[in-house]
């Protein structure tokens, strides 16, 4: 059985905001309710894989302390565009 659009945009968005790190929580359960709504399949798919990416991995490339794979870059930075940071 597939899971429908709108099933899958409410379990991205409890992954979002049960990470473990409460900075990834906050930083991204605020992330998938300005954006998963419009996200189309190929979106969720990209935000899908980088939620199986590490907390200290995310926080590091959120926070500037290193640099995302290319196939996350464009996703940190629109994450760090709605923080208010500097891609």
């Amino acid at each position: 059985m597939t899971e429908t659009a709108e099933t899958r945009r409410r379990r991205l968005s409890m992954r979002s905001m049960r990470r473990g790190p409460k900075e990834m929580d906050l930083i991204l359960q605020g992330f998938a309710e300005a954006r998963l709504a419009g996200m189309d399949d190929a979106a969720l798919d990209a935000y899908e894989a980088l939620l199986e990416e590490n907390d200290q991995d995310l926080y590091a490339w959120v926070a500037g302390q290193s640099e995302p794979p290319a196939r996350h870059a464009p996703l940190i930075g629109e994450i760090r565009a709605r923080l208010g940071m500097a891609s």
